[in-house]
């Protein structure tokens, strides 16, 4: 199913951005998966590279002085040994490519899928500019579930990714076509402020949200190329990594003084700590499940 079809008309913003929350619902509000009594994550995003070949004005990536392009791609080594950790466990979430960079710019990005797909439901999020029938037909066989495409050049570009879809033989339904073609003042509505770092629009201020509380660290981590653990992929200028992945477990750092330092203060609605302190996302769209669960393990 995809955002919108090849014979519908745009959707307004507002409507898509709807429309993708109640698709994710149902991968991130699901039944928390209980180890040890803590709830673990439903959504694990992983930062593949550090490049995008986009300079959007809603993205970090447009000022190099935040978010610069260092080309650092994720090894191996350290993808053998999250999928050791994850295994130990038992997780049983999903897996989204997408952080602080254009997945599809890594040069192993089918091995990758393959690997951590053998295991996982992989999505990968692009911009889709590298995309061509050759590397989406390689993707499909390589155990992606789903290629979600950002198109933010306009509708011109839906009978583009179309044809691509039909050139590669795969499903239909392999990849959700989003418009993001949003412009001016508009993108304060629809997209965040990213921690701080994006100032386009008219961003509201962190102390006029009505509701502080945030529920991403409930459910949600994002690995970085190199293994540093996130809060949230909010966190553009990377401020309060929470472990690395080379040096501790996973479910060490997921569990650890750290995160749920985190835990208590963003569940009470207290945005005292980088990069949260500086963060408008509105955090309880996903998450209140596990939430839920957090706040009956007796672990905060």
């Amino acid at each position: 199913m995809s955002d919108i079809g090849h014979n519908n008309p745009p959707l307004d913003p507002k409507e898509a951005i709807e429309r993708n929350i109640n698709r994710k619902k149902s991968i991130l509000d699901r039944e928390p998966q209980i180890y040890k009594d803590i709830p673990l994550p439903s959504w694990i995003e992983l930062s593949l590279i550090d490049v995008c070949n986009r300079d959007c004005s809603f993205c970090p990536k447009s000022d190099s002085s935040i978010a610069p392009n260092t080309y650092n791609k994720m090894e191996f080594t350290l993808i053998d040994k999250m999928i050791e950790d994850l295994q130990e466990i038992n997780f049983d979430g999903s897996f989204t490519f997408c952080g602080y960079g254009e997945p599809l710019l890594h040069p192993h990005i089918a091995q990758i899928t393959k690997k951590i797909g053998e295991f996982w439901s992989v999505e990968i999020v692009t911009n889709g500019d590298p995309l061509n029938k050759k590397n989406l037909r390689e993707l499909y066989y390589s155990k992606v579930s789903k290629i979600v495409v950002s198109m933010y050049d306009g509708f011109e570009q839906i009978e583009k990714f179309e044809k691509i879809i039909r050139e590669a033989d795969v499903p239909r339904d392999f990849v959700i076509l989003r418009d993001r073609w949003i412009t001016g003042d508009e993108f304060s509505e629809y997209i965040t402020n990213r921690a701080g770092t994006v100032k386009s629009g008219n961003q509201t201020k962190v102390e006029d949200l009505k509701d502080k509380k945030c529920f991403y660290p409930a459910y949600h981590t994002q690995i970085d190329w190199n293994g540093d653990i996130f809060l949230c992929p909010h966190d553009w200028q990377r401020r309060n990594p929470m472990g690395n992945l080379m040096q501790k477990k996973f479910f060490e750092i997921w569990t650890g003084s750290l995160m749920i330092k985190y835990r208590k203060m963003l569940f009470s609605g207290k945005r005292e700590a980088p990069p949260c302190s500086s963060c408008n996302c509105h955090g309880k769209v996903h998450g209140s499940k596990h939430h839920l669960a957090w706040e009956k393990s007796n672990k905060l």
